[in-house]
């Protein structure tokens, strides 16, 4: 079972990890949301599967999902943060 604490720093290590600042910059690079989210997606896989050391086996479905939802959320806000600073 996994603990709150567990939790929480799981999130707050993929926000700091690849998935939230990796994906922060490539959601910059687009103003499509669509792809701004998938490419944060791919971002939290990718970070996920390395992090594991390609072992398909030794990845938590917990961390999976936790990777892919900042990933899409931080490429959200980077793909964000393009459309308001090229509207001003």
């Amino acid at each position: 079972m996994l603990g709150i604490l567990d939790l929480l720093g799981t999130i707050g290590g993929n926000i700091l990890s690849l998935p939230g600042i990796l994906g922060l910059a490539l959601g910059m690079m687009t103003r499509n949301w669509i792809v701004a989210a998938i490419l944060g997606a791919l971002v939290g896989v990718f970070e996920t599967v390395v992090f594991a050391g390609f072992h398909l086996v030794e990845i938590s479905s917990l961390d999976l999902a936790v990777a892919i939802i900042v990933g899409v959320l931080a490429s959200s806000l980077g793909c964000a943060i393009r459309h308001k600073g090229a509207t001003v």
